[in-house]
């Protein structure tokens, strides 16, 4: 594990403390977890990202013109 220093507005420092409070863990933890989904956020984009770059709009046309002509399902409309 490793420290660091992280200067924070003492209104941002503050909401974080209550929240922490309200979750019964400590401001670290709070922190690290909030990093945490913030980095989960962001690879995931990331990995979206590299794997829509694969994709071909040819291929995604041939797969959709497979999938079976039926009518519609009671109550399956598109709102208006």
């Amino acid at each position: 594990m490793t420290a660091l220093n992280v200067r924070l507005p003492m209104s941002v420092h503050q909401k974080v403390k209550e929240l922490a409070l309200r979750d019964d863990i400590s401001v670290n933890q709070f922190i690290a977890a909030a990093v945490s989904e913030k980095m989960a956020s962001v690879m995931t984009l990331d990995y979206l990202k590299l794997e829509a770059a694969k994709g071909s709009r040819s291929d995604f046309d041939r797969f959709m013109h497979l999938v079976p002509t039926a009518p519609s399902m009671a109550g399956d409309v598109v709102p208006e």
